[in-house]
Order: structure tokens, then sequence, then C-alpha cells
């Protein structure tokens, strides 16, 4: 934004006054951070409303994009939700408005027309909302928003937190310590009127019960929050009155916005409970991350994101949001979830790989280890930061997929005593081993450890144990050293194979 802006001529009627659209590109012009949760679990087209079928992920797959932060395969950062709305560029455009006389025109029309309908329509199309005025005119919670995509209505929400914020912040521009009470009066019916119409929109967002919603509920909640604050009081008695009655409005609708967020998170535990491809996706993925997984972790990163803008109101209670419960109980569910649900796989190797992937994707939200740093016994010098449940299904996968393996080779001899009973036995348990070690490394090359730091700690674990246990039991029978230079496998190749697993 560079230059100054067109100086608002002072007509005194607003007929005179047309819009030539002076803000309404630069409004548009601010990004909003914070994308839209894609969700991988629900198509806007579905019938149902179950998991059977997928807007961005094919039935084949089980493998989604995802905004996650660490926690996403692509390990990029994720957008902030409801991140501060760009509030900087918002206010420069709103001291702007101020400093042209744009706003206070509007407060003078406004003040001076019946009806002054006129008024906020040319205003509202300057802010890029002008459609919000539809919502009284079609009976509030009635105007339709079900048939919206999820992507439509994110644009929708972000388009109205740039005009509330404008709003707001024109308001505390135009309320200063010399204004008269007259001129506090009329800025403040001004301000009073606008942001009515604006948290009209609330009625329809609550009323749609979608789990795709959330983020655009988490903006919309953020941003009333930041408003309530931005929105000033003067000491001067009679307009106190009606900005006391705005602050109380903002948190009136900001409360049930709340009420929203805890809402559409239970319609998200019912539809990924009820999603009856569990099983087959925990098969056909080949023990990923399932989907499901991914989009309640979308959610509740967005729900963090969230707290932590409410850090930035000094005087809100963030704890009163309720939403740091929300976290922990959805995390605390989501475990619970994939433990009842693993129980679908009839193989437990692949069982155990798959709530280990899954239990290491919800722990890198950055819920602390209730456990110190795990040492891996088989590779003492690999330090692994795993939750005690992460621990525990590392453990299982190996003893049930590599336990067998190394059974092997420790079977004792109950055939009689003597050299060439000796050597059979043991030729014959190492035919065992390698036979098994060939068989494993096939049926879990292709299945799929997607995090790379986990992919190769869980290879140099299964390395350390299953070729230590190889040598140390050449070691134990010498004999076996020609036969094993005659086509058996060398230790090297078996580190080589092991280094191919988990690709997917």
């Amino acid at each position: 934004m560079v230059g100054r802006l067109a100086a608002v001529p002072e007509e005194s009627t607003t007929a005179a006054y047309s819009p030539r659209s002076l803000y309404r590109d630069l409004i548009r012009s601010v990004a909003v951070p914070g994308a839209q949760i894609r969700s991988t679990l629900f198509s806007s087209n579905s019938q149902s409303g179950h998991g059977s079928s997928y807007s961005s992920c094919s039935r084949t797959s089980n493998s989604c994009p995802s905004h996650s932060s660490g926690c996403s395969s692509s390990g990029s950062s994720p957008p902030a939700a409801a991140a501060d709305f760009r509030t900087q560029d918002l206010k420069t455009i709103a001291r702007r408005m101020v400093s042209d006389g744009y706003t206070q025109h509007m407060v003078k029309a406004f003040n001076n027309a019946s009806p002054a309908r006129g008024v906020l329509e040319r205003l509202f199309f300057e802010l890029d909302v002008d459609w919000v005025l539809q919502i009284h005119d079609q009976h509030g919670s009635q105007w339709q928003l079900q048939d919206k995509s999820a992507s439509s209505l994110q644009d929708l929400v972000e388009r109205w937190t740039r005009g509330l914020t404008v709003i707001v912040h024109t308001i505390g521009e135009l309320v200063f310590p010399d204004h008269n009470e007259l001129e506090l009066e009329g800025v403040a019916r001004f301000g009073k009127a606008s942001i009515a119409e604006m948290l009209a929109f609330v009625d329809p967002i609550v009323a749609v019960l979608r789990a795709e919603k959330l983020q655009a509920v988490l903006d919309m909640y953020i941003c009333v929050c930041a408003s309530y604050m931005i929105i000033p009081v003067p000491m001067h008695t009679e307009s106190r009155i009606v900005f006391v009655e705005i602050r109380s409005s903002l948190a009136r609708e900001g409360n049930r916005l709340n009420g929203a967020i805890f809402s559409t998170m239970k319609e998200v535990r019912t539809l990924v409970e009820d999603d009856d491809l569990w099983a087959i996706d925990i098969l056909r993925g080949r023990g990923e991350v399932h989907r499901n997984t991914r989009f309640m972790v979308d959610c509740i990163l967005y729900i963090q994101k969230a707290v932590a803008m409410m850090d930035r109101f000094a005087t809100v209670d963030k704890n009163s949001s309720g939403l740091e419960g929300l976290i922990s109980d959805t995390v605390g569910y989501l475990k619970d979830l994939l433990s009842r649900k693993s129980e679908l796989c009839s193989d437990p190797s692949l069982r155990y790989l798959f709530l280990l992937n899954n239990s290491y994707f919800v722990q890198k939200l950055g819920e602390p280890s209730r456990s110190p740093i795990w040492y891996s016994s088989y590779a003492p010098n690999k330090i692994v930061q795993l939750t005690p449940d992460c621990e525990k299904y590392m453990h299982l996968y190996l003893e049930v997929s590599w336990g067998n393996v190394l059974a092997c080779c420790m079977r004792k001899s109950r055939c009689c005593p003597g050299p060439m009973h000796r050597w059979i036995n043991t030729t014959s348990s190492l035919a065992k081993f390698e036979l098994a070690v060939r068989k494993t490394c096939q049926a879990h090359k292709f299945w799929k450890v997607p995090d790379p730091l986990l992919r190769n700690e869980l290879r140099e674990v299964i390395t350390a144990r299953v070729v230590s246990g190889y040598r140390d039991y050449r070691e134990e029978h010498p004999e076996l050293q020609k036969h094993v230079g005659h086509g058996s496998s060398s230790p090297e190749v078996i580190e080589e194979m092991l280094r191919e697993l988990f690709e997917g």
C-alpha cells in the first residue's frame, strides 16, 4: 500500500456518494493465514455422511496430503489457524480510511440517514462483505450454508474476518479523548449497527453441524475475541453504555462460537468412529498413518493454534474457553480409538506397526513424553524420543515380527550328542533362520513407515537385533563357516535386505 488515497468528499447526503472501491481491493489483497482443513474423510457430496466417500483421497490410497505441522509427512510447518489475520495490514487500511475522512463520512451519513440501510450497504461493499446484509433479509439462521463447499465456506469466513477487523479498528481510531459526547454517540451508534450486522453471520455458521467447518468456527472465534479487546470503552457516560453493549454482543457471540467448536469436534468423533473402512484401510495402507488420524490431528492443531492466539489477549482467560481441555480429551480419545480399531487387523505385526506409526504421528503434536528418553538396548548409540505408547508398540512389533526369526538360531537340539548330529542340527537352524529373514523382509519391505526418523531408527534396531544375533550364533558354531561361504547369506547381505524395509 503506497501513497495516499484520494480524500472522500464531504457530501451532506448518502445519495451524493457512490462507492468507488477505494479500499475493497486493498482489503481483498490482505492474505488471511490458515489454509482450509482438507477433510480427507468426508466428501461434500457424500450422501451418507460417513467415511465411505472421499474428497481428496482415493479409496486405493491411505496416504493423503496433510496440513499438519511436524506431524505432517511433508515436515512443513502448519498454517497458523486464526493467526493474527494480518491485523497490522488491516489496521493500516483502517487508519487510512479514517485519515482520508471516509469513515467519518460514513458515520455522519449513517446518523443523518433514515433509514440508514443504504449507508451500511455502501460500507459493506467497500469492506467486501456486502453479502452479509442478505442474512437478515433471509431470516438469520435460515440463510443457506448447507450447500456450500468447505472451501467456499472458508472464503466467506476469511472475507468476514477481514471486514470485522477493519470495522473495529476504524471505530477504535475514531474514539479520541477530546471527542465531545455527541460525536462519540454517533460513532457508538454506527459501530453498534455495523457490528450487529456482521455478527448475524454467526447464526448460520453455528447452525451448520459439519466437521469440515472447524477451522471456520475457530477463525471466527479468535476474530471475535480480538474484536472484543479492540473496541474501546470511553469514559463519557452516554456513549459508554453503547460501547459496553457492543462488547457484550461480541462476548455473547464468542461464547456461541466456542460452543460450536465443541459440537463440531463431537461430530468429528462420531464420523471417524462410524467409518466402516478402518480394517480395509489398515491393510491397504500397509500400516501407514491413517487418513482419519491425519484429519483428527489437523483438527487438534487448529485448536492448539487458537489457544496460542488467546495468549495474545492479556485480559482474556484462555482457560475459560475450555479449549485446552478439549485438546487433551481429543488426544486421549484418538489414542483409544486407534487401539480399538487396530484390533480389526488380523496380522499382529501389521497391527503393531500401524499403532507405532499412528501413535508417533500423534506424539509429534508436541505432547511431552511422560517417560525419559528411550535408549535402544540393541542400538545404544541411537536415541529416540518416544512416549510410553510408542515404546510399547515398537517392542511388540519387534517381538511378534522378528522374535521368531531369531528363535530359529536359538533352539536347542534334542538329538543325540555327536559332531554329525550337531552339524546337521545347526545347519538346519541356519537354513530356517535365512528363510525366516527373507520371508519377513519380503513381507515387510512394502509396509510403510512414513516418518524418516522413525523409519531409520526402526531399521537400525531390527538390524542390531537380527544381525548381532546371527553373528553370535556363527561364533558359537564355527563349523558353519564353510557352509556360510557356500551360498548362505552373510551378515552384510542380511543388513542390505533390512535397509530396504518400510518403503511402502
